[in-house]
């Protein structure tokens, strides 16, 4: 292969791959292994290059996922939620799948869930809910914790007499 030029023929580039990996001396091999591994490089070579892509194996067929829970046992209680890939109860479900490398839509779609499939237990999101309104999250600046409607009139404050302001002081 020279520098000039980019070639890809799969045969050169197979065998100089086999070449380095014999010359590194942490490899310890048989004679009979060579061919072997020389011919398994040669076929992930082709597909890399894109030309023999026959010559790799077929793609295995997409592994099936039985869940640990069934759908309506994940869903029992309003308090959790029950994972279909390990069993374990959780309040929300994201950080969860997240760790195993999912996406709530992926996760939806191994298990063969509905798109309205919840990720939050019911009782945990009323908890953030009340308490985001408590601080007032989701109003608009300058208006009040409470609808107008529902703040009582207020009655002035009565006024003290002279007489009363005199002994006072």
């Amino acid at each position: 292969m020279s520098d000039d030029t980019l070639d890809l023929n799969p045969v050169e580039l197979a065998t100089e791959l086999t070449i380095a990996w014999l010359a590194n001396p942490n490899t310890r091999t048989n004679a009979d292994d060579v061919p072997a591994f020389l011919n398994k490089m040669y076929e992930t070579v082709s597909v890399l290059v894109g030309g023999n892509a026959s010559a790799a194996e077929p793609e295995a067929a997409a592994p099936e996922y039985t869940p640990a829970v069934t759908a309506r046992k994940s869903l029992a209680s309003q308090d959790h939620i029950i994972s279909m890939i390990d069993g374990k109860k959780y309040k929300t479900l994201r950080r969860h799948l997240a760790t195993n490398g999912m996406t709530p839509q992926e996760y939806r779609e191994r298990y063969g869930l509905k798109a309205d499939y919840p990720m939050v237990a019911p009782t945990y999101s009323e908890a953030r809910r009340t308490m985001a309104k408590s601080i007032g999250l989701g109003r608009k600046p300058g208006q009040s914790a409470t609808p107008k409607a529902e703040v009582p009139a207020a009655k002035p404050a009565p006024r003290k007499r002279k007489t009363e302001e005199a002994t006072a002081e």
